[in-house]
């Protein structure tokens, strides 16, 4: 694995206080363009396989990224604290983006977040696919992506308009101050809800949700609403 190679140059050596997190889960047809497109900007990038049955570690590995692997699947939310941890251990490391592995985020959005947390504008930038035109979510991951923002922010006291979006930014004293238990979906919820009870300040910031035929093919829009509310119910 190697951390040094950078792709195409768009201003790299600026970020290198800053890591990418990406939770990976068998995407091993997308994620090698997914790590190659981010580290032009981002060269820090740590992928956590989390227990793929495919090749996705390799290929993330090929692109540049740190791998680190769980042996078996142990959802997003474990995926994310893990490469938090991995980053923060980092010298150097200031800032802290997770990132999805299939091809949804956009790098720009990424860069935009960093710099207003350089700015001293917060400690957390939250991602909003519903402050952008461009995002057109389907009608039922809408209203399921509503009712979540709803239930979090009547249970945290943050304000949000898009609770349960997996971009999002943050700065050391952040990102050391999580401490992320639930290991699948309702994990969304509970950063939401350390962020207030460690009152950390916080922004949003209007990002472009792409929705591909791949993410649609896969039918991750109607399951992850299905599993946010099963969680947010249960947890």
């Amino acid at each position: 694995m190697n951390d040094e190679t950078v792709g195409p140059a768009r201003a790299p050596e600026a970020n290198r206080d800053a890591w990418l997190v990406v939770p990976l889960y068998n995407e091993a047809t997308v994620i090698r363009d997914v790590v190659s497109q981010a580290r032009a900007t981002f060269p820090n990038v740590v992928c956590v396989d989390d227990g793929s049955g495919d090749r996705s570690a390799a290929e993330a590995a090929a692109a540049g990224a740190v791998v680190v692997s769980h042996p078996i699947n142990l959802g997003q939310g474990a995926a994310i604290q893990t490469g938090l941890t991995y980053a923060l251990a980092q010298p150097g490391a200031e800032y802290f983006v997770t990132f999805d592995s299939d091809g949804q985020h956009q790098v720009e959005d990424a860069l935009a977040m960093v710099e207003r947390l350089r700015a001293g504008e917060a400690d957390v930038i939250f991602g909003s696919r519903f402050l952008d035109a461009r995002t057109r979510p389907g009608a039922i991951k809408r209203v399921v992506l509503r009712l979540a923002v709803l239930f979090s922010n009547l249970t945290s006291g943050v304000r949000l308009t898009d609770a349960h979006n997996g971009l999002r930014a943050f700065n050391r004293t952040a990102a050391a101050s999580l401490r992320i238990r639930q290991n699948r979906m309702a994990h969304a919820s509970e950063i939401v809800e350390q962020v207030g009870r460690a009152r950390l300040s916080y922004a949003e910031h209007p990002v472009h949700i792409l929705y591909t035929d791949y993410s649609r093919s896969k039918g991750q829009s109607v399951l992850n609403s299905v599993n946010i509310l099963t969680e947010m119910m249960y947890r």
